[in-house]
């Protein structure tokens, strides 16, 4: 699933791609925002990402299936 984080006063968003599932992400982010601790969440390749709250200015959560490449995704 693709994650897009846009953070306060930065210029580019952050976008990676996760193996978490998209309820499991929400939660997080909500649960952060709420609390006003920091965001932690970790890539598909092990990198952990650890943004404070008060600087998300957004979050866009992707689709949970995996795309399917090749011929046969039709």
């Amino acid at each position: 699933m693709e994650v897009r984080i846009g953070v306060s006063n930065a210029v580019r968003d952050i976008t990676f791609e996760s193996k978490s599932d998209q309820e499991d992400v929400a939660k997080s982010v909500a649960e952060s925002i709420s609390s006003g601790d920091v965001l932690a969440l970790v890539d598909d390749k092990g990198r952990q990402y650890i943004i404070p709250a008060d600087k998300i200015a957004f979050v866009e959560l992707g689709e949970s299936t995996t795309r399917r490449v090749g011929f046969g995704a039709g």
